[in-house]
C-alpha cells in the first residue's frame, strides 16, 4: 500500500525555526541613553564593593557594613536589570510584569 501520496497532500511544509541571537542578546528594550547609564551604574557599584573589601581595619564598622550591603545590592540589582532588558527574558516575562518588578 502506498500511503505516501495521501500524507504528502495534507501535510504542511515544515516551518523554519526562528533565528536566535547569540545568548539571546538584544538592545532594543533599552533606549540609547539608558544602556550606558545602567552599565556605568553596574561598574561603579562593583568598584564600591571592591573598595569596601580593601579596608583592613576600622574602629566603628557598622557604617562600613551598611555600605557593603548597599553597594553589593546595587551591583546585583543592576546586573539583574541588564540581564532582563538585554536578553529574551524581557519577551518571556512580558512588559507589564517587567514594569511591576
Amino acid at each position: 500500500m502506498e500511503n505516501g501520496a495521501v500524507y504528502n497532500d495534507t501535510t504542511e511544509p515544515e516551518a523554519k525555526a526562528p533565528r536566535r541571537r547569540p545568548f539571546g542578546c538584544t538592545l532594543q528594550h533599552l533606549e540609547r541613553w539608558r544602556l550606558p547609564t545602567k552599565v556605568v551604574q553596574a561598574v561603579l557599584s562593583f568598584v564600591a564593593v571592591v573598595c569596601e573589601e580593601i579596608v583592613d581595619d576600622c574602629s566603628n564598622c557598622s557604617g562600613l557594613y551598611f555600605f557593603e550591603f548597599i553597594s553589593c545590592s546595587a551591583f546585583l540589582l543592576s546586573l539583574l536589570i541588564l540581564c532582563v532588558y538585554c536578553t529574551d527574558m524581557y519577551e518571556s516575562l512580558g512588559k507589564e510584569k517587567v514594569q511591576k518588578l
